[in-house]
């Protein structure tokens, strides 16, 4: 029995192995083919599979095969996998030798004081509903599923003096030490001065600048500032660098004159958008509606995101403009003809446009968001749409790549595609059929490269703290760090925080 029973082992071995092949290949098959496949929808899903037709298709195809390449599987382009965590035992002396920030107690005239005036800031709206909740604003209305249960909040896209200011104080590594401090956070509130005087019936020149001058002079008076000339000091404006760069004394002309200022240039200064022409100036997100207070709300909807299917090729929700240069009425143009693009046209006093879901839910359904200019060269819009998941299609570089290079990748064609807005007006070029030339899969690793940039792009809830996903603050806070360790180099390695760095 025992030597019948050697035989018929090895008579049946073969078989096993190749059921155990069979059943091997079997489920690698079913992995790539259900949970590889681009999530669109039957009826469009043959237009994005269009294979690239003509040079400029197999150019696009070529080009951004080389990046993809480039990055190999990395879900965050050419970003510093370093910014992506928190540094373990984060608040410790260990993890926080050399990135030590020290918060200046300014007097409340620069920053509460302002808040207190909040329902003057516009002559058409109060605006002190959108300070509740540590600058986040009252949360959204969820009835339609669009957002989820907790971390969603109508923000104010000129709203992140506050919410920046408050996010500094749950930073991990504050010191009550100046001289150990790696960089100097000064909490004034330079975009709620200043909108507090843009629509002012009486507003003067001198009153605009004002603050800014006593800003300065308070400053340059402290012990603080001697020690790196204020090169080590950083401060925000949630508003635009256009509203600070006045340039002249005429009472009628916009702004004020923060950013010409002799004092503000040593200074490390941040805006929602800076400007294209100066380097002590530095753009960072704009704030969007989403306010996460726990890692695990982020990494649910980057999963909600990542299962989401994308019915619509591309979408653009706006307004035209007054301007027939405008890139917006050929766009606007160019959606509303294509049945592969969902159109939200927010024409004047079109209330539908003021709720957040209506656009948020279009952009969860989309491929590619037409993200044009706005007011200036970008738009909050952008960063909604990359909340959303969904692919921004630029116009112009600086609505983007030259913007904020600490928080978006340097392999801009990874997340993004850009159309040149001459062709565009000039009537050269089809969004629909550029569009459509990308490769389903070339498609596929651009939306997941955008749904792994959220935890870097999103400011975090101000009243609780991230235990491991770094968001747009600590990704500011650490370039800030960089960039005065440098300064401070270049100064001879002396001044504060020198033996920390």
């Amino acid at each position: 029995m025992e030597k019948t029973g050697a035989h018929g082992g090895k008579r049946w071995l073969p078989r096993l192995l190749l059921l155990a092949a069979m059943s091997w290949l079997l489920m690698v098959y079913f992995h790539l083919a259900v949970f590889r496949t681009p999530p669109v929808s039957a009826p469009h899903a043959s237009l994005v599979a269009v294979p690239s037709d003509g040079d400029d298709g197999q150019r696009f195809r070529l080009r951004q095969q080389e990046q993809l390449k480039k990055i190999g599987s990395a879900s965050v382009g050419a970003l510093p996998a370093v910014a992506e965590r928190r540094p373990r035992g984060g608040g410790d002396e260990a993890s926080c030798r050399g990135r030590y920030v020290y918060i200046h107690d300014l007097p409340p005239r620069f920053n509460a004081d302002i808040l207190g005036n909040c329902h003057n800031w516009y002559p058409w709206h109060n605006m002190c509903g959108y300070l509740e909740n540590g600058g986040l604003g009252e949360p959204v209305d969820n009835a339609d599923g669009v957002f989820a249960d907790q971390g969603w909040y109508a923000t104010d896209h000129f709203g992140l003096d506050i919410i920046f200011h408050r996010r500094m104080k749950q930073y991990d590594c504050l010191t009550d030490d100046s001289s150990r401090a790696a960089a100097v956070f000064v909490p004034f509130y330079a975009g709620f001065d200043i909108v507090q005087h843009l629509w002012g019936v009486n507003s003067t020149a001198r009153e605009k600048d004002a603050l800014s001058l006593d800003l300065v002079d308070w400053l340059t008076r402290r012990p603080e500032w001697r020690a790196m000339g204020g090169r080590d000091h950083f401060f925000l404006s949630g508003r635009t660098a256009y509203d600070h760069q006045r340039q002249t004394d005429s009472d009628s002309e916009w702004g004020n004159k923060l950013l010409p200022l002799p004092a503000v240039q040593n200074m490390t200064v941040l805006f929602v958008e800076k400007l294209p022409w100066t380097s002590f100036d530095f753009a960072i997100p704009y704030p969007t509606y989403f306010h996460p207070g726990k890692d695990a709300q982020i990494l649910e909807w980057q999963r909600r995101m990542r299962a989401m299917k994308r019915e619509w090729l591309f979408s653009f929700a706006g307004g035209a403009r007054n301007d027939p240069y405008s890139i917006r009425h050929h766009l606007i143009r160019q959606c509303g003809s294509s049945s592969f693009c969902k159109l939200v046209q927010c024409r004047k006093n079109e209330r539908n446009c003021l709720i957040p879901s209506t656009f948020m839910r279009v952009f969860q359904g989309t491929r590619f968001c037409l993200q044009p200019t706005g007011d200036t060269m970008t738009r909050r819009s952008a960063f909604d749409a990359i909340m959303a998941g969904c692919v921004p299609v630029f116009f112009h570089p600086d609505s983007a790549y030259t913007q904020y290079r600490w928080h978006l990748p340097a392999a801009h064609e990874t997340y993004s595609v850009l159309i040149p807005e001459a062709d565009v007006r000039a009537g050269n070029v089809s969004i629909e059929e550029t569009l459509r030339r990308i490769p389903p899969d070339v498609a596929e690793r651009m939306t997941e490269t955008v749904i792994g940039l959220i935890p870097r792009l999103v400011y975090a809830d101000p009243r609780s703290r991230l235990e491991t996903l770094r968001d747009a603050v600590d990704v500011t806070v650490g370039a800030i760090i960089e960039r005065v360790n440098k300064l401070r180099e270049e100064m001879g390695g002396g001044g504060r925080g020198a033996q920390q760095s």
